[in-house]
């Protein structure tokens, strides 16, 4: 009986324990201008009390802000993001660093926006952008509108495909100049479109290259 009670109990917990299932999608909706995301997806709070946030067991660093659109309220330079009007920034340090202490696998995916410096996102197999990265996707210029507001649009979807176990996300570029959303585990195509041919990008952003863009900041 004791043993029949312990493998129950054991069940129990496996079943509370959140867990990064396949195709979970983070808008970064719910939560405030300007807000450090941190624990939000933990099932916890952001940084200014928004919350509790689904339990999916990610957890953001410091420096990973929820940015929302001039058009509905906030301070963001940019429109129609692939969901709601919030999307993920940084201002400070290597970037937006996402921990998945239960792990995910098979692919991941996303929407960006990059009009004047280029980025990068890697995949690791440890917490906190350490261990061996399972991948990495170099991030082109993405065109400069036309937008509805601001100049961070449209925002691109890409995504990758990897083996073995990853842990943690280091999304980096120019602090203040590139945007992400509908970040995507489990699947190289983000939720809310398809990944372009991987020149088409490039493309665009070379013929952008002369055009002569005043650089302007993710927020307005």
């Amino acid at each position: 009986m004791l043993r029949i009670a312990f493998v129950c109990l054991l069940l129990g917990l496996l079943v509370l324990a959140p867990v990064a299932r396949a195709d979970t999608t983070l808008t970064f909706e719910g939560l405030q201008n300007l807000e450090p995301i941190l624990n939000y997806y933990n099932g916890g709070l952001g940084g200014f009390g928004s919350g509790p946030g689904p339990n999916y067991g990610i957890t953001f660093g410091s420096d990973s802000l929820a940015l929302i659109s001039g058009l509905n309220g906030g301070s963001g330079n940019f429109s129609n993001p692939p969901s709601g009007d919030t999307v993920a920034f940084f201002l400070t340090g290597p970037g937006d660093i996402m921990d998945v202490p239960a792990g995910f696998t098979t692919g991941f995916s996303f929407y960006y926006s990059a009009p004047y410096y280029t980025g990068s996102v890697t995949v690791y197999d440890g917490l906190d952008g350490t261990g061996s990265a399972l991948a990495t996707l170099n991030l082109p210029n993405t065109p400069a509108g036309p937008c509805t507001y601001g100049s961070y649009c449209p925002m691109e979807p890409i995504g990758v495909t990897f083996s073995g176990t990853a842990e943690s996300v280091n999304f980096s570029g120019t602090p203040d100049y590139i945007t992400f959303d509908n970040i995507t585990l489990g699947n190289s195509i983000p939720t809310g479109g398809s990944v372009p041919e991987p020149g088409a990008v490039v493309l665009f952003a070379t013929l952008l290259g002369g055009i002569g863009w005043r650089f302007r900041r993710v927020r307005g």
